[in-house]
């Protein structure tokens, strides 16, 4: 954030072929873009797109990706210096930016490596290879008698810079197919366990995030919040506001009500004092005087069947044991440690910002809709936030931000959430019920199965549809509130990947009471959850051991290696009185990473259960850097396993009430098992998306743990319920 334009210009001091500076890469002095035109990225088939070769010898490597905590920064890095045979510490890279990186939609659904990383890794292969082949033909040598290393390039007696080579020029040639992928073949960087850099700086509290951002003259904002999802404004007092300390401007635009001040106290202060001073009309109330699980069955919903392969129906009404259970998962929330914030600024029609949004080119359209201002009259940076893991409040925030930004032009507004902001108005993860039925033929294998579940819609990121945004609602512009969402996402995971032969899968998508949108692993947390356990309950049936009966409906060698290898490394645990041993296993999507996990439970007098280890077997083809995935697995793992005991959110008949960390409670570092997963290389594969594929498996192993301790199923979610959790 200390780099003026002069230094910026000398530091990239390259010009691409045409003669057209980098874009905004670098923030000014003043806060504002080196590059007062707006502009489009470069096409994503070529290679200029995802590298740049910079004067001092470093290769600026663009992703459209964002970094949410998954460590996408060294992935990327990694794929690059294998490709360009360079020195990692000779690769940058920057974030999702307008204008800058490729549009590549959203960090989401565990896509990073197999999109943006194996884009980048073409791109710089095929770099490589035209590199080589420039210096062949200027120095009129074989290009086997050529070293490109560490960004240079020589040959007998002569050397020079990549920059040189270039003279000053990029490569905008098309991508094409390179001859060799060095990270199949010579794979020095990836695969190895390369640490990030960014985590001590986090540790020592020196990385900047979205909420560190500074500016000179930058000024401070809250909003009012209302009582309720479809509250009204009816009245609000402002006299005398303008003689309180730092008071800048009030903001009302409908429904929707913001101050801004010099400090953020003084914002914080006022907000206060604008909601003692203002009168909400009665929105719509909640259901709270009816049990969720029950509720959700009552709504009017939108039935498909997903897959319907055999006869299920009469193999199920012939099989000589028949086994149904019914399972519910309650509304989720992202729970960021970091509550949502962003940073505006409006000028001579232009407007900037700076977001942990985890897709900067969808916020852009949706902004431009909603302000009704060109959208090439907006820039997006991608700054890193407080780890979300889904679509939490970022965007809303953003639109928040601008909204005020473009009412007092001239000064970046940065906007804060509150604690409990974030808390009460994120778009949770959705409340599900699911419901199975199966029979086992007299050998113990499966013969007929039926899958329902209950979901609403998954995602309401912005589409381009200002609804999508929290204060469209409150804008009185007739924006409406977000349709059903993704339906996709309801789906995911919902059919089994076991072999059976008769089954039928049913979805009923509904209109839940709650906002919602993606959290980590959309419906395969919930349904991976039910068939995990319903699987584990119909070994039971069977009297067979729990693994040896998933394997027996796989035909996936892959899958059954993840589980044979589960099954190993808990052979040697001692169990003591009220513990038990669970497993669970999936396939995220069923195409991404495979994944065996096993849990560890105690269950106390009270009927507390605690996690005291988790195993993981991961399998998610070739491995860029084994230690991102493991820490990606063990995080999804220890977050499944609170989701699993102790998160629920609740609300009564106005609004949502777990408005912090005692009312919605999470893992505490005390309660944290060990956790130890190993990782199956497959250098031969592609690599699969990891980031969502622990979320189902382990929360059905925590549960099937407890019923190894206790002989209890659990089939409810959260095993420790908040009141339970607080005695």
């Amino acid at each position: 954030m200390k780099t003026t334009r002069r230094t910026f210009i000398k530091q990239m001091g390259y010009v691409s072929i045409g003669f057209s500076l980098l874009g905004p890469v670098c923030l000014g002095k003043e806060g504002t873009y080196p590059n007062a035109n707006i502009m489009e990225p470069e096409d994503p088939d070529h290679i200029n797109a995802w590298l740049r070769v910079l004067e001092d010898g470093r290769v600026l490597i663009l992703t459209g990706k964002m970094e949410l905590g998954q460590g996408i920064r060294i992935a990327v890095a990694q794929v690059a210096a294998e490709e360009l045979n360079t020195r990692l510490d000779l690769v940058d890279v920057n974030l999702a930016e307008t204008g800058v990186t490729a549009n590549e939609g959203y960090t989401a659904g565990s896509r990073s490596i197999e999109s943006s990383a194996m884009s980048i890794r073409h791109a710089a292969a095929a770099a490589r290879e035209k590199i080589l082949k420039m210096a062949s033909q200027k120095w009129d040598r074989p290009s086997s008698e050529l070293i490109l290393e560490d960004g240079m390039i020589s040959g007998g007696d002569q050397k020079m810079s990549l920059y040189e080579l270039l003279e000053g020029k990029q490569i905008e040639e098309d991508i094409g197919e390179p001859a060799e992928i060095f990270g199949k073949t010579k794979r020095k960087i990836v695969g190895q366990p390369v640490p990030r850099k960014d985590i001590p700086a986090m540790v020592r509290g020196e990385l900047e995030y979205v909420q560190d951002l500074k500016f000179p003259d930058m000024v401070h904002a809250r909003i009012i919040r209302p009582k309720s999802y479809t509250s009204k404004l009816g009245s609000l007092e402002e006299s005398g506001l303008q003689d309180f300390p730092g008071f800048l401007k009030l903001v009302r635009l409908g429904s929707f009500v913001g101050v801004i001040a010099e400090e953020e106290y003084q914002a914080i202060k006022l907000s206060w004092e604008v909601q003692d001073r203002a009168t909400w009309e009665a929105g719509e109330e909640l259901p709270a005087d009816v049990p969720l699980k029950d509720y959700l069955r009552t709504l009017p919903e939108e039935t498909e069947t997903e897959e319907d392969k055999g006869d299920w129906k009469n193999a199920f009404e012939k099989a000589p044991v028949k086994h149904s259970a019914a399972y519910y998962k309650p509304y989720l929330m992202h729970a960021a440690n970091g509550p949502s914030c962003a940073v505006a600024y409006y000028n001579d029609d232009k407007l900037q910002v700076w977001t942990h949004s985890q897709g900067v080119y969808p916020l852009r359209e949706t902004l431009a809709n909603l302000l009704e201002i060109p959208e090439d009259a907006i820039h997006v940076k991608g700054v890193p936030g407080s780890g979300c893991y889904g679509h939490n409040g970022a965007d809303d925030v953003a639109a928040e931000a601008a909204l005020l930004a473009v009412e007092f032009p001239g000064r970046h507004v940065r906007l804060q959430w509150m604690r409990d902001e974030e808390h009460l108005w994120e778009p949770y993860g959705t409340a599900m019920v699911m419901e199975l039925q199966a029979g086992l033929s007299k050998e113990g294998k499966i013969v007929g199965w039926k899958y329902d579940f209950w979901s609403d819609g998954h995602s309401s990121r912005p589409n381009g549809e200002p609804r999508t945004f929290l204060p469209a609602r409150f804008l009185d512009r007739g924006h409406g509130v977000p349709g059903p969402g993704f339906k996709g996402g309801a789906v995911r995971n919902s059919m089994p990947y076991y072999t059976i032969d008769n089954l039928q899968t049913t979805s009923h998508i509904f209109r839940g009471p709650l906002r919602r949108s993606a959290l980590r692993a959309l419906g395969a947390f919930a349904n991976v959850f039910a068939i995990e356990s319903f699987m584990d309950e119909l070994a039971d049936k069977a009297g067979k051991d729990p693994v040896d009966f998933r394997i027996e409906h796989l035909d996936d060698e892959r899958a059954i290696t993840c589980l044979r290898k589960i099954k190993r490394n808990t052979t040697e645990v001692n169990l003591g009185e009220r513990e038990g041993i669970g497993y669970a296993f999936a396939r995220y999507k069923n195409s991404a990473s495979y994944f065996a996990v096993a849990a560890h439970v105690y269950v106390n007098d009270e009927e507390i259960v605690r996690v005291k280890k988790m195993w993981g077997v991961i399998d998610s083809g070739e491995t860029i850097n084994p230690d991102g995935l493991k820490n990606q697995t063990e995080g999804g793992m220890i977050q499944a396993a609170s989701w699993a005991l102790r998160e629920e959110v609740q609300f009564d008949k106005d609004h949502v009430t777990s408005r912090d960390w005692h009312l919605y409670p999470i893992f505490r570092f005390q309660e944290i098992p060990e956790v130890d997963v190993e990782v199956i290389d497959r250098v031969e594969e592609d690599p699969l998306g990891a980031g969502e594929a622990a979320q189902g498996p382990s929360a059905a192993a925590v549960v099937n743990a407890v019923f190894s301790a206790t002989g209890k199923r659990v089939r409810d979610l959260p095993v420790n319920p908040v009141e339970k959790y607080l005695r």
